[in-house]
């Protein structure tokens, strides 16, 4: 009888087919075998690891190669002894596995575990040890972690900083991800060396879109797209298509927006992790909301929020670097009645995305000029245009091409009186355009 739940017993792992695999580090076998210990759907596998369950299939299937990370973290999530999986010469420490030959159909975890091994031993290049010096090409597996730990440190400066000051070196580390992936074409480690460059280039392409540059911020989000197949990461992939979608829908065209968004979502399939999936519920909301489909955009908000509400939404996965919580729903909700000219719900919303905190930054930038909308829409101009002159003066500071694109918006689609607060405003925008005084 399967053991869903506790710890799988001494006699399990040493079972000689088991033994064969651990020895070998043939983790499609020792990840089959558990699930089969188990009795778990592969849907309940990629929820318990993770990752997507498409996959979770293709490491089953021996189509996906694993890095010593994924090795370690898999391990940990399954309760498999690390100390076990070793490569000849590993002297015991635990190694990335190439992905072997694909295996006959069948139940998971192959019909002909002796060959399967065989194909691993062949497929697999020798691995450096953990700490050990790099290969000749400088490429180890601390290459990757150190790409993505630069990137990570760009990402969190984005929300205090202006854009123009880190798209230089933003721009500078894409290339040296670039480089470097370049040299890790025939390593082991490529595929994590490709997911660093595809964050990199993502992020390069969002510093961009901030900066109004939207052919170059394309570019790049096409690049990281590219990266991120090279990589073979579908969780990655899927940050990217949906990056890309909400640029688009940003840039006013919400039916690409959708296209992409919904590209991503038959990329997520089941079991994704709840941040991955309420994030991506919300690009979709914007998109609908965009077409002016209200249904459609409130379904996805709801979804949104359920993924959220779910036990298992802590720790963002990467690529996301901040926790998706009920509040980042609420400013979707938010932006999606403000589109939808639903002042009423907006109000709510918003007072829920921004609680008691004083607006400040980039992104609370966004959500008051998108806030003085709704408040222009029942009736409140003098505090619609003080919204918006506050997020004006933020855009300024920030040299934020997006924000201040955004107030612009703002204020064509204003048609109500003239009053002295709108003339204000008028003149602070031309000072912005025009360079001529501070905001």
């Amino acid at each position: 009888m399967p053991q869903r739940e506790g710890v799988l017993p001494a006699e399990f792992w040493s079972r000689p087919d088991l033994a064969a695999a651990l020895s070998t580090c043939d983790m499609p076998a020792v990840v089959a075998a558990v699930r089969e210990a188990r009795g778990w759907s592969q849907g309940e596998l990629a929820r318990t690891v993770g990752y997507s369950q498409s996959w979770v299939s293709r490491v089953l299937n021996g189509q996906q190669s694993l890095t010593i990370d994924q090795v370690r973290e898999i391990a940990r999530l399954l309760g498999i002894p690390v100390h076990l999986l070793r490569f000849s010469g590993t002297g015991g420490r635990p190694a990335a596995t190439a992905a072997p030959s694909p295996r006959p159909s069948g139940r998971a975890g192959g019909a002909d575990p002796a060959r399967r091994r065989e194909n691993a031993k062949a497929a697999a290049p020798p691995v450096p040890l953990p700490g050990a010096a790099p290969a000749g090409n400088g490429i180890d597996e601390s290459t990757a972690p150190a790409l993505r730990a630069i990137t990570g440190g760009q990402r969190r400066l984005d929300a205090s900083s202006p854009a123009r000051d880190l798209a230089a070196a933003a721009v500078a580390h894409l290339d040296l991800s670039g480089r470097t992936l370049k040299r890790a074409q025939r390593s082991p480690f490529a595929a994590p060396v490709a997911a660093a460059a595809s964050e990199a280039a993502g992020f390069a392409a969002w510093l961009h879109a901030d900066m109004g540059d939207l052919g170059s911020a394309r570019t790049f989000y096409r690049a990281a797209i590219a990266r991120a197949r090279q990589a073979g990461d579908d969780l990655l992939d899927v940050y990217m298509l949906g990056s890309l979608a909400a640029f688009e829908i940003d840039a006013d065209d919400p039916a690409l927006g959708l296209g992409l968004a919904q590209e991503a979502g038959h990329r997520l399939g089941e079991g994704a992790h709840p941040t991955a999936r309420a994030w991506l519920s919300c690009v979709r909301a914007m998109a609908h909301a965009g077409l002016g489909d209200a249904a459609a955009a409130r379904h996805a908000v709801a979804a949104a929020e359920a993924d959220v509400a779910r036990p298992d939404n802590a720790e963002p996965p990467w690529p996301w670097v901040f926790a998706f919580d009920d509040a980042k729903v609420a400013g979707y909700r938010a932006l999606t009645s403000v589109k939808l000219r639903d002042p009423g719900s907006a109000h709510a919303a918003f007072s829920d995305a921004l609680g008691t905190a004083r607006p400040g930054g980039k992104h609370s930038a966004v959500l008051m000029v998108e806030l003085a909308s709704a408040r222009a829409d029942s009736g409140d101009i003098d505090e619609a245009f003080r919204l918006a002159g506050d997020a004006l003066r933020t855009g300024a500071a920030f040299g934020s091409e997006r924000i201040i694109g955004r107030v612009r918006r703002f204020r064509r689609r204003y048609e109500g009186p003239s009053a002295r607060c709108v003339s204000r405003f008028d003149d602070q925008l031309a000072a912005v355009l025009t360079g001529s005084t501070p905001a």
